[in-house]
């Protein structure tokens, strides 16, 4: 089955072939960041006309680079939500046309499920990641998953592919882990996007030389839940009382936020693991590109005995081969969509962590 997956929820324009087994056979991506850099953040209007812009090249491309028709697909998948209404309303209606044209079959993808489905990916020629994974196999259900993007932030345990099989442990509250680190990179001047910048800046800096400008992020034992507001405005308190750090402190700064970002991600990661009694743990999303998150990562699933699967960076950022992935399981499943699907903001996985502060 060879399946070509579109995906615009947010500021990337991407398409890929992959086949029911995970085999990517194109996967092209079109990023919006030079678009978005001027405002520090994604802008929907902007983001949905330069979809509108990228989607029917992007989707060529990646047609030609796997060497096959229209005609010799066997569905088209696309993401319906969660994500920009307008952004998605664009991958759609891509999505709707060719399948009507081609009379292929069409379903819907959950943005979410994509990601937590992105570690079955096979890419041929994937460097491999910095702290590589326990295993070099695919792992098994069920797995616990640390989601984490710009977006989204969260552990799923995940026991098979399909909505029913995934179950919400514990999500932020508020600001995702991503959105966090924009944030203090825009207060520390590092431009957007400013996970990288952070994540370089990070390797050079000694994190307990700036220690008491950043708290720890929720820290509560019993608690799968996250909170990064606490930490943003600490580090605009500690830049409005000293100004922007240089040098080898705007390094120590910088270790010290991601430190303790990647501290809570990781703890509460491996303790859901212990809690469900799962021995695998997946990394996905975005920030599971981050080199501090994958070491650290990797050091305390080796401590507790737990197998740690991470993706090649390439599965790890929005994509459309995810995205072709997961409607293949969909369509191998038997399930179809209609040419009336719609686009939700909202993620179909139930969720269990109420956003915002307060007693629970």
């Amino acid at each position: 089955m060879r399946v070509l997956g579109i995906e615009t929820s947010c500021d990337e324009t991407a398409a890929a072939v992959v086949t029911e087994g995970g085999d990517v056979l194109s996967d092209v991506v079109r990023s919006q960041v030079a678009l978005h850099a001027p405002y520090g953040g994604v802008v929907p209007e902007v983001a949905a006309r330069d979809h509108a812009r990228a989607v029917v090249p992007v989707v060529r491309e990646a047609l030609a680079r796997a060497g096959v028709a229209a005609a010799d697909l066997d569905g088209v998948a696309v993401t319906s939500r969660p994500g920009l209404a307008g952004a998605l309303l664009v991958g759609l209606q891509a999505a709707k046309g060719l399948a009507w044209a081609a009379g292929k079959p069409l379903v819907g993808v959950d943005h979410l499920v994509g990601h937590l489905l992105a570690v079955f990916l096979r890419r041929d020629g994937a460097p491999a990641p910095p702290a590589p994974p326990a295993s070099d196999e695919r792992p098994a259900f069920p797995y616990v998953a640390l989601l984490a993007s710009g977006g989204h932030t969260a552990i799923y345990r995940v026991d098979g592919p399909s909505l029913g099989a995934i179950r919400e442990l514990g999500a932020t509250r508020d600001d995702a882990a991503g959105e966090a680190f924009d944030k203090v990179a825009k207060l520390l001047g590092l431009g957007y996007p400013g996970g990288p910048v952070v994540d370089r800046l990070a390797a050079e800096g000694d994190a307990a030389a700036a220690a008491e400008a950043v708290p720890a992020v929720m820290a509560r034992k019993e608690s799968l839940e996250f909170s990064f507001s606490g930490i943003k405005s600490a580090v605009a308190r500690h830049v409005a009382k000293r100004g922007r750090p240089e040098g080898q402190a705007l390094n120590d700064l910088c270790a010290a936020f991601q430190g303790a970002v990647v501290d809570a991600l990781v703890q509460k990661t491996v303790r859901a693991a212990r809690s469900e009694g799962v021995e695998r743990v997946v990394l996905a999303g975005g920030v599971a590109a981050n080199r501090g998150l994958r070491a650290k990562m990797a050091a305390a699933c080796a401590r507790r005995g737990l197998a740690l699967f991470v993706p090649p960076f390439a599965s790890c950022t929005d994509n459309g081969a995810m995205i072709a992935y997961a409607g293949a399981l969909r369509l191998a499943a038997g399930e179809r969509d209609t040419l009336d699907l719609a686009p939700e903001t909202r993620t179909a996985l139930p969720r269990v962590t109420r956003k915002g502060g307060g007693p629970r």
